[in-house]
């Protein structure tokens, strides 16, 4: 065990080491899921149906090409859940690992800095970290797991053993931002259902933050003027676009007669509530997502795009590069030449990092559009959704991703792959190979505009 953290401490090469974890991951699930074991008919899975499968379980997708409850068996459905916990507990801990690998490489004051707001900066609390980060997501999932269980015994009149597998199955799944439920509508018939709805989302919510916005919130959670600027960011980005999302979802659809029209008041703001929080890369519905109004398709894509917190198991561009994006051009709009956020100077490479992985992420998703638009004969908003909800390891669909031929469905799950693993890989990369030029190059002002 000491040999293998010596060997990731000296690791400079995060794209390689994700990458060949999560696919190894991915081609053994694949194998899984391809036995006649896995499904209810007893043959085996194609191995592109089993291959999207394992890749949105690994990447805590959600997106789906067959129904989970009809087509798996308990021992298909047990497979997914330990892909997911996998892939969770992986993208945790190795953006733990990274985390900490770009604190060792940064400057004096950046490394005190990062002592001060992890305390880890040697081998013994890499090892403790980590401990940290595989403790609280396995006691989270146990807390979810036991009030679902309870609400499906007491209140719906499941079987204890099947009432306590649904609890577990959709704990993990929640935690993790995946998504996968064992409903054909997902979780549309517990809509008006605070004690699922509600406990799902906050699951979804605690796992999406991210393992150091969580920690200096348990040590420091009554003094808000000691918050790291990533925490203070990622609160205030997450509030606003939940309440935003909320509130958005409450106005479009509030007469929709297929959506929230039916309902009472406090259904509505429940169900509201809940498809705000779902696009943080979740991918849970209690609404069909089919019959909502285009302009809410929009909003969630936007939702999706973003994603959750860092170093989470959510997904997306991430809520932190978002709220550097907003100060960015805020203080490009005052003419200022830093970027002050509070009492906070943030940093040119920061800047950077956030312009860079989002431009990149835009074009990404442009691409995968238009390929997917010539293999398709559907419209450009229906895959653009289906398109953002890959990329930010979502799984809200609508439709299209079980209609498209193998070649789309092989693409698709490429793009999963790649949006699980490429902001992480991409920030931490462009992080590790900052340098230091020992010279400057005359500079020459360009129009832009």
């Amino acid at each position: 065990m000491r040999l293998f953290w010596a060997m990731v401490a000296r690791f400079h090469q995060p794209a390689q080491v994700i990458t060949t974890v999560f696919g190894v991951t991915v081609l053994l699930g694949t194998a899984l899921l391809s036995s006649p074991l896995a499904t209810t008919s007893g043959k085996p899975a194609d191995w592109i149906t089993a291959l999207f499968t394992a890749t949105s379980a690994v990447c805590v997708n959600g997106l789906t090409v067959v129904d989970t409850a009809t087509h798996w068996s308990a021992f298909g459905e047990v497979v997914i859940a330990v892909l997911i916990q996998v892939g969770g507990l992986g993208i945790m801990t190795l953006a733990t690992v990274f985390t900490l690998l770009v604190s060792r490489r940064l400057g004096l004051r950046a490394r005190l800095s990062a002592q001060a707001e992890t305390r880890v900066l040697n081998g013994s609390d890499l090892r403790r970290v980590v401990g940290k980060v595989v403790l609280f997501n396995l006691l989270c999932e146990a807390v979810v797991g036991t009030v679902l269980t309870l609400r499906f015994v007491l209140g719906y009149g499941e079987p204890v053993g099947r009432g306590l597998y649904l609890g577990l199955f959709h704990a993990v799944s929640s935690f993790n931002n995946a998504g996968f439920a064992l409903w054909p509508d997902s979780l549309v018939r517990f809509a008006a259902d605070p004690w699922v709805c509600l406990t799902v989302a906050t699951a979804v919510i605690v796992g999406g933050l991210g393992y150091p916005v969580v920690f200096e919130l348990r040590r420091s959670w009554r003094r808000p003027g000691r918050w790291s600027l990533l925490t203070r960011i990622t609160l205030t980005v997450t509030t606003v676009l939940l309440a935003g999302g909320t509130l958005v979802f409450l106005l479009t659809e509030w007469t929709n007669p297929r959506t929230l029209g039916p309902m009472d008041g406090e259904s509505k703001l429940l169900s509201a509530f809940f498809t705000a929080v779902m696009p943080r890369s979740a991918g849970f519905n209690s609404l069909d997502i089919t019959q909502m109004h285009p302009s809410s398709w929009l909003v969630t894509e936007l939702l999706m795009f973003v994603g959750g917190g860092s170093a989470g198991t959510a997904g997306g561009i991430k809520v932190t590069t978002l709220g550097l994006l907003t100060f960015i051009v805020w203080a490009e709009l005052r003419g200022e030449s830093r970027v002050n956020i509070g009492h906070r100077r943030l940093t040119e490479a920061a800047q950077r990092q956030a312009v860079s992985l989002t431009a990149l992420s835009v074009a990404l998703v442009a691409l995968f559009t238009y390929v997917l638009l010539v293999l398709t004969p559907h419209s450009l908003d229906r895959v653009l959704f289906e398109v953002v909800s890959a990329f930010g390891t979502t799984g809200l669909s609508v439709g299209v991703v079980s209609a498209v031929s193998p070649a789309a469905q092989v693409l698709l799950t490429l793009l999963m792959f790649v949006g699980r693993i490429g902001p992480l890989t991409l920030g931490s990369a462009l992080a590790l190979k900052e340098r230091t030029r020992r010279y400057e190059l005359p500079e020459e002002d360009v129009i832009v505009g």
